[in-house]
Protein backbone atom coordinates (compact mmCIF):
# COMPACT_ATOMS: atom_id res chain seq x y z
CA UNK A 1 0.00 0.00 0.00
CA UNK A 2 1.50 3.25 -1.10
CA UNK A 3 0.02 6.60 1.68
CA UNK A 4 0.12 8.66 -1.62
CA UNK A 5 -2.16 6.35 -3.82
CA UNK A 6 -5.93 7.11 -3.96
CA UNK A 7 -6.92 3.84 -4.06
CA UNK A 8 -5.49 2.52 -1.49
CA UNK A 9 -7.15 5.60 0.54
CA UNK A 10 -10.28 4.66 -0.69
CA UNK A 11 -10.38 1.26 0.01
CA UNK A 12 -8.86 1.98 3.74
CA UNK A 13 -12.00 4.28 4.62
CA UNK A 14 -14.45 1.71 3.09
CA UNK A 15 -13.07 0.06 6.21
CA UNK A 16 -13.21 2.03 8.76
CA UNK A 17 -15.29 1.75 11.78
CA UNK A 18 -18.65 3.59 12.35
CA UNK A 19 -17.18 6.40 14.29
CA UNK A 20 -14.34 7.45 11.39
CA UNK A 21 -17.08 7.40 8.83
CA UNK A 22 -19.52 9.76 10.70
CA UNK A 23 -16.62 12.32 10.46
CA UNK A 24 -16.20 11.67 7.07
CA UNK A 25 -19.78 12.21 6.35
CA UNK A 26 -19.94 15.28 8.42
CA UNK A 27 -16.74 16.82 6.70
CA UNK A 28 -17.97 16.25 3.42
CA UNK A 29 -21.07 17.96 4.45
CA UNK A 30 -19.22 21.00 5.32
CA UNK A 31 -17.61 21.05 2.11
CA UNK A 32 -20.95 21.15 -0.17
CA UNK A 33 -21.95 24.12 2.19
CA UNK A 34 -18.72 26.06 1.76
CA UNK A 35 -19.15 25.15 -1.93
CA UNK A 36 -22.55 26.11 -2.48
CA UNK A 37 -21.84 29.33 -0.10
CA UNK A 38 -19.52 30.38 -2.39
CA UNK A 39 -20.56 29.43 -6.16
CA UNK A 40 -24.44 28.47 -6.09
CA UNK A 41 -25.88 25.00 -6.12
CA UNK A 42 -25.18 24.23 -10.01
CA UNK A 43 -22.18 21.96 -10.27
CA UNK A 44 -22.48 22.97 -13.56
CA UNK A 45 -20.90 26.27 -12.91
CA UNK A 46 -19.20 25.43 -9.43
CA UNK A 47 -16.20 23.36 -9.69
CA UNK A 48 -15.66 23.14 -6.17
CA UNK A 49 -19.09 22.16 -5.97
CA UNK A 50 -19.21 19.36 -8.37
CA UNK A 51 -15.96 18.02 -6.67
CA UNK A 52 -17.41 17.69 -3.34
CA UNK A 53 -20.87 15.67 -5.05
CA UNK A 54 -18.34 13.54 -6.52
CA UNK A 55 -16.83 12.52 -2.94
CA UNK A 56 -19.86 12.32 -1.37
CA UNK A 57 -20.78 9.78 -4.06
CA UNK A 58 -17.21 7.71 -3.66
CA UNK A 59 -17.66 7.60 -0.07
CA UNK A 60 -21.64 6.44 -0.40
CA UNK A 61 -22.76 9.74 1.87
CA UNK A 62 -26.85 9.76 1.95
CA UNK A 63 -28.86 11.76 -0.75
CA UNK A 64 -30.57 13.57 2.66
CA UNK A 65 -27.33 14.09 3.97
CA UNK A 66 -26.31 15.99 0.71
CA UNK A 67 -29.53 18.04 0.40
CA UNK A 68 -29.33 18.82 3.73
CA UNK A 69 -25.59 20.58 3.25
CA UNK A 70 -26.98 22.23 0.03
CA UNK A 71 -29.82 23.40 1.98
CA UNK A 72 -27.50 24.95 4.37
CA UNK A 73 -25.11 26.86 1.48
CA UNK A 74 -28.38 28.29 0.08
CA UNK A 75 -29.35 29.49 3.37
CA UNK A 76 -26.15 31.32 4.52
CA UNK A 77 -25.64 29.88 7.73
CA UNK A 78 -23.28 28.45 9.74
CA UNK A 79 -20.42 28.56 6.58
CA UNK A 80 -19.90 31.77 6.48
CA UNK A 81 -17.63 31.22 9.80
CA UNK A 82 -15.07 29.01 8.71
CA UNK A 83 -11.54 29.50 7.34
CA UNK A 84 -9.91 27.83 5.00
CA UNK A 85 -6.08 27.20 5.90
CA UNK A 86 -3.07 25.18 4.24
CA UNK A 87 -0.60 23.55 7.00
CA UNK A 88 2.39 21.88 6.25
CA UNK A 89 4.90 19.48 8.48
CA UNK A 90 7.01 16.78 8.23
CA UNK A 91 6.54 13.44 9.60
CA UNK A 92 8.65 10.33 10.78
CA UNK A 93 11.64 10.28 8.83
CA UNK A 94 11.52 13.01 6.85
CA UNK A 95 8.04 12.34 5.00
CA UNK A 96 6.17 15.53 4.10
CA UNK A 97 2.53 16.20 4.51
CA UNK A 98 -0.01 18.71 3.42
CA UNK A 99 -3.15 19.36 5.03
CA UNK A 100 -6.24 21.18 3.89
CA UNK A 101 -7.90 23.04 6.70
CA UNK A 102 -11.82 24.17 7.62
CA UNK A 103 -11.60 26.32 10.96
CA UNK A 104 -14.12 28.35 13.28
CA UNK A 105 -10.81 29.05 15.23
CA UNK A 106 -7.21 28.69 13.85
CA UNK A 107 -5.43 29.13 17.36
CA UNK A 108 -7.44 26.16 18.21
CA UNK A 109 -6.56 23.97 14.75
CA UNK A 110 -3.36 24.96 14.92
CA UNK A 111 -2.54 23.43 18.65
CA UNK A 112 -4.45 20.50 17.75
CA UNK A 113 -2.22 19.70 14.66
CA UNK A 114 0.68 20.93 16.45
CA UNK A 115 0.01 18.42 19.39
CA UNK A 116 -0.53 15.49 17.08
CA UNK A 117 2.18 15.74 14.59
CA UNK A 118 4.47 15.80 17.98
CA UNK A 119 3.28 12.92 19.44
CA UNK A 120 4.23 10.65 16.79
CA UNK A 121 6.95 12.01 15.94
CA UNK A 122 6.75 14.68 13.20
CA UNK A 123 6.28 18.27 13.86
CA UNK A 124 4.09 21.29 12.11
CA UNK A 125 6.42 23.36 9.75
CA UNK A 126 6.40 27.08 8.15
CA UNK A 127 4.15 27.81 5.27
CA UNK A 128 6.13 26.43 1.93
CA UNK A 129 8.23 24.20 3.72
CA UNK A 130 6.96 20.95 1.58
CA UNK A 131 4.45 22.48 -0.97
CA UNK A 132 7.01 22.36 -3.93
CA UNK A 133 7.36 18.99 -3.54
CA UNK A 134 3.63 18.24 -4.23
CA UNK A 135 1.34 18.70 -7.73
CA UNK A 136 -2.07 19.33 -8.24
CA UNK A 137 -3.51 16.69 -10.24
CA UNK A 138 -6.92 15.33 -11.33
CA UNK A 139 -7.40 11.31 -9.61
CA UNK A 140 -10.14 9.12 -11.35
CA UNK A 141 -10.16 6.07 -9.89
CA UNK A 142 -11.87 3.26 -12.04
CA UNK A 143 -12.70 -0.47 -9.95
CA UNK A 144 -11.80 -3.99 -12.43
CA UNK A 145 -15.29 -5.28 -12.00
CA UNK A 146 -16.44 -2.15 -13.27
CA UNK A 147 -14.04 -1.91 -16.08
CA UNK A 148 -11.14 -4.59 -16.79
CA UNK A 149 -10.05 -3.74 -20.19
CA UNK A 150 -7.01 -1.63 -19.83
CA UNK A 151 -5.98 -0.81 -23.27
CA UNK A 152 -9.67 0.30 -24.23
CA UNK A 153 -9.66 2.56 -20.95
CA UNK A 154 -6.16 3.64 -21.45
CA UNK A 155 -7.16 4.70 -24.82
CA UNK A 156 -10.37 6.87 -23.85
CA UNK A 157 -8.50 8.52 -21.06
CA UNK A 158 -5.71 9.70 -23.18
CA UNK A 159 -7.53 10.76 -25.87
CA UNK A 160 -9.69 13.12 -23.42
CA UNK A 161 -6.56 14.59 -21.95
CA UNK A 162 -4.67 12.22 -19.33
CA UNK A 163 -1.25 11.98 -18.88
CA UNK A 164 -0.49 8.66 -16.96
CA UNK A 165 -3.06 5.42 -15.91
CA UNK A 166 -1.39 2.60 -13.49
CA UNK A 167 -2.82 -0.70 -12.47
CA UNK A 168 -3.22 -0.63 -8.80
CA UNK A 169 -4.04 -4.72 -8.58
CA UNK A 170 -7.89 -4.46 -8.50
CA UNK A 171 -8.45 -1.21 -9.78
CA UNK A 172 -6.52 1.27 -12.52
CA UNK A 173 -5.82 5.33 -11.15
CA UNK A 174 -6.06 7.70 -13.79
CA UNK A 175 -3.99 10.92 -13.38
CA UNK A 176 -4.46 14.27 -15.59
CA UNK A 177 -3.75 17.93 -15.04
CA UNK A 178 -7.08 19.29 -13.36
CA UNK A 179 -7.86 21.23 -16.69
CA UNK A 180 -8.86 17.90 -17.91
CA UNK A 181 -11.24 17.11 -15.52
CA UNK A 182 -14.13 17.69 -16.87
CA UNK A 183 -13.08 16.42 -20.89
CA UNK A 184 -12.33 12.88 -18.36
CA UNK A 185 -15.11 12.85 -17.11
CA UNK A 186 -17.08 13.47 -19.28
CA UNK A 187 -15.35 10.65 -21.60
CA UNK A 188 -16.09 8.07 -19.10
CA UNK A 189 -19.76 9.14 -18.40
CA UNK A 190 -20.11 8.72 -22.11
CA UNK A 191 -18.98 5.16 -22.37
CA UNK A 192 -20.88 4.46 -19.02
CA UNK A 193 -18.04 3.77 -16.85
CA UNK A 194 -18.25 5.04 -13.68
CA UNK A 195 -15.39 6.30 -11.09
CA UNK A 196 -15.18 4.75 -7.60
CA UNK A 197 -13.25 8.03 -7.00
CA UNK A 198 -12.56 11.59 -9.09
CA UNK A 199 -11.18 14.52 -7.47
CA UNK A 200 -8.66 17.03 -7.64
CA UNK A 201 -5.71 16.74 -5.03
CA UNK A 202 -2.14 16.99 -4.39
CA UNK A 203 0.50 14.54 -6.05
CA UNK A 204 4.00 14.36 -4.43
CA UNK A 205 6.54 14.56 -7.05
CA UNK A 206 8.33 11.81 -5.27
CA UNK A 207 7.75 9.19 -2.27
CA UNK A 208 9.76 8.38 0.89
CA UNK A 209 9.53 4.63 1.21
CA UNK A 210 8.96 3.51 5.01
CA UNK A 211 9.05 0.62 6.77
CA UNK A 212 8.65 -1.11 10.41
CA UNK A 213 8.32 1.68 13.56
CA UNK A 214 8.13 4.54 11.01
CA UNK A 215 5.65 3.42 8.91
CA UNK A 216 3.85 2.73 12.01
CA UNK A 217 4.16 5.82 13.20
CA UNK A 218 3.39 7.83 9.89
CA UNK A 219 0.01 5.78 9.41
CA UNK A 220 -1.07 6.71 12.93
CA UNK A 221 -0.46 10.19 12.11
CA UNK A 222 -2.35 10.30 9.46
CA UNK A 223 -5.07 8.34 10.97
CA UNK A 224 -4.96 11.40 13.81
CA UNK A 225 -4.94 13.90 11.26
CA UNK A 226 -8.06 13.05 9.25
CA UNK A 227 -9.82 12.09 12.59
CA UNK A 228 -9.30 15.88 13.72
CA UNK A 229 -12.68 17.26 12.64
CA UNK A 230 -10.64 20.42 11.54
CA UNK A 231 -9.10 18.82 8.82
CA UNK A 232 -10.60 18.45 5.24
CA UNK A 233 -7.78 16.08 3.63
CA UNK A 234 -4.21 15.04 4.32
CA UNK A 235 -1.87 14.89 1.63
CA UNK A 236 1.88 12.66 2.45
CA UNK A 237 4.38 11.42 0.39
CA UNK A 238 5.25 8.01 2.13
CA UNK A 239 4.71 4.84 0.83
CA UNK A 240 5.32 1.60 2.94
CA UNK A 241 4.68 -2.82 2.11
CA UNK A 242 1.28 -4.06 3.02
Amino acid sequence: MSGHSKWANIKRKKGANDAIRGKITTKIGREITIAVRMGGADPTGNMRLKLALSKAKSNNIPKDNIKRAIEKGLGNSESGSYEELMYEGYGPAGTAVMLDILTDNRNRTAADVRHLFSRFGGNLGQDGCVAWMFKKKAIFVVEKEVFDDEDALLEIVLEAGAEDMKDEGDAFEITADPDAYDAIESALAEKGIETASAEITMVPDNTVKLSGADAEKMQNLEDALEENDDVQNVYSNYETED
